[in-house]
C-alpha cells in the first residue's frame, strides 16, 4: 500500500519532539510508548443531522466528532430537513459546511424527491455539487424507477449508492428475524428483506453499466451475490460497518442502543461479511454514524429510533477486534477505511494524517464523545489505539495530550 511507504514510527527515546509541518501544531513529549502517523480516514456514510435536526448532531459537532476519530473526509447522507433533493436545498447544506466543519464533508443527494421513491430528483443540476445520490434509509421499490435513476447517474458519470430493503418483506420488524427476535417476542427484519433488492439492483447494474455502491451489508446472501457479481464484472462496490463484524444478535439486549438499520444478524452472517472482507468482496467499512437524542434511544429495542453512532470509535474497536486477533493486518484495516473509499468516490487525502497511541488502552465512555449523541453498543468494551492528533490540510483539527504515556 503505497501510504504505508512511508508510516513513520516514532519513540521518545529517539525524538522529544514530532514537527508535523511549518504551518501546524507539534506534538508534544512523546514519552516511551509508540506512535503510528495513519492516513485521514474516509467514511463514505454518516448522518449529521443538519439542517434540520440540530438537535441530535450538527455539521460542527460531527465533524469534530469524526476528526478525534481520526476521519478527515466524510460523505453526509441526505435525509435532512429539507431533505437534499434540489440545489436550493443543497445550498443550505453547503452553507453550514463552509461556516462550521472542521474536515472535508461531501454531501449526497436524493435519488428522489423527498425520498419518496415516486419521482427522480433532478440529477443534472445536482450532479457536479454532490458525491453521489443515494435515498438511504429507503430502498427504491420499483425496478423501473431504479433502472431510471441508474441510467441517468450512468450519463452523469455518478454513482447510485443504495440502502438495499424490500418494503414488503419488512411486516414491523426492527431487530433480525432470528433467534433473539423469537425468544424475546420481538419482530423480526428477515435477511432477504436486504438481499432480495440487492439481487435486483446488481442485475440492473449490469444491464446499465452503473457505477453502484450498496450500503451496510449485514447478510451473508448478499456477500455471496456480490462477489458473484464482481466475478461477472458488474461495476459494483459495498461497504459493511463495525456493528456487524464484531456484533450478532448473541449480543443483543433490551436497550436501544442496539437499535439499528439493517440490524443485527445471526453470527453466521457476521462470518460471512468476514470472509467477504478477507477476499476483496466487501470493499470499505464505512460507519453509518446516525446520532439520534437520548430521549429518542431511551425507549427500548421496539420503540427507540433506528441508528447507532460509531465514528469516534470505529478505528479502535476494528483494531481491536480484527487486528490485534489476527484477522486483519494493520495495512488491510487502513486499505479498508482509507485506501478504497477514497479510489472508489475519487476522494483526494491530500497530506491529511492521524497519530495514534497503539499501545494505549482504555473503555469506550460515551461521556467523552464529541458526537451530541451517546448511543452506542460498545460503551464499556476494551479497547487499544487512541488518536492522539488529526490533521486535516495541514492544521491539527484534534488534539489530546497523552495523559498516560
Amino acid at each position: 500500500m503505497p501510504f504505508f511507504d512511508n508510516v513513520k514510527r516514532i519513540r521518545a527515546d529517539k525524538a522529544d519532539q514530532f514537527f508535523i509541518g511549518d504551518d501546524c501544531a507539534v506534538l508534544g513529549c512523546l514519552n516511551k510508548n509508540e506512535y503510528v502517523l495513519l492516513p485521514g480516514f474516509c467514511d463514505v456514510h454518516v448522518h449529521f443531522r443538519e439542517p434540520g435536526f440540530s438537535y441530535k448532531e450538527t455539521i460542527s459537532s460531527g465533524s469534530h466528532a469524526a476528526a478525534r476519530g481520526g476521519y478527515t473526509a466524510v460523505c453526509t447522507m441526505p435525509n435532512l430537513n429539507p431533505i437534499c433533493d434540489n440545489v436550493e436545498h443543497l445550498a443550505l447544506q453547503e452553507e453550514l459546511i463552509q461556516r462550521d466543519a472542521v474536515i472535508d464533508i461531501r454531501p449526497y443527494a436524493a435519488i428522489t424527491v423527498e425520498q419518496k421513491g415516486e419521482q427522480l430528483v433532478d440529477m443534472e443540476t445536482l450532479a457536479p455539487r454532490v458525491i453521489a445520490f443515494s435515498d438511504d434509509g429507503h430502498g427504491i421499490q420499483t425496478e423501473s424507477m431504479m433502472r431510471e435513476a441508474m441510467e441517468r447517474a450512468k450519463a452523469l458519470g455518478k454513482m447510485i449508492v443504495a440502502h438495499c430493503e424490500d418494503n414488503s418483506l419488512l411486516h414491523g420488524g426492527y431487530i433480525h428475524d432470528g433467534q433473539y427476535a423469537a425468544a424475546h417476542n420481538h419482530r423480526g427484519i428477515c435477511a432477504e428483506s436486504e438481499w432480495r433488492q440487492v439481487k435486483r439492483d446488481l442485475r440492473l447494474a449490469m444491464e446499465t453499466g452503473c457505477a453502484y455502491h450498496i450500503c451496510h451489508v449485514s447478510t451473508k446472501e448478499s456477500v455471496a451475490l456480490i462477489r458473484e457479481a464482481k466475478r461477472a464484472g458488474v461495476n459494483v462496490s459495498c461497504e459493511t460497518a463495525p456493528h456487524y463484524l464484531l456484533l450478532d444478535e448473541n449480543d443483543l439486549q433490551e436497550d436501544g442502543r442496539f437499535k439499528m438499520n439493517p440490524p443485527l444478524r445471526a453470527p453466521e452472517d457476521r462470518e460471512g461479511l468476514i470472509e467477504g472482507l478477507l477476499d476483496g468482496t466487501i470493499d470499505m467499512i464505512a460507519t453509518d454514524h446516525a446520532p439520534h437524542s437520548k430521549e429518542e434511544k431511551s425507549r427500548g429495542l421496539e420503540k427507540s429510533a433506528f441508528g447507532i453512532v460509531g465514528i469516534e470509535t470505529a478505528f479502535p474497536l476494528l483494531y481491536t477486534g480484527l487486528v490485534k486477533t489476527g484477522i486483519l493486518s494493520l495495512e488491510a484495516l487502513i486499505d479498508l477505511l482509507c485506501e478504497k473509499p477514497r479510489k472508489r468516490f475519487n476522494i483526494p487525502i491530500g497530506n491529511d494524517f492521524s497519530i495514534w497511541n497503539l499501545n494505549r488502552q482504555y473503555t469506550i465512555d460515551p461521556r467523552e464523545f464529541l458526537s451530541q449523541s451517546r448511543a452506542t453498543p460498545f460503551a464499556d468494551y476494551l479497547v487499544y489505539g487512541r488518536c492522539m492528533m488529526t490533521v486535516y490540510h495541514g492544521k491539527a483539527v484534534y488534539y489530546e495530550e497523552d495523559k498516560n504515556g
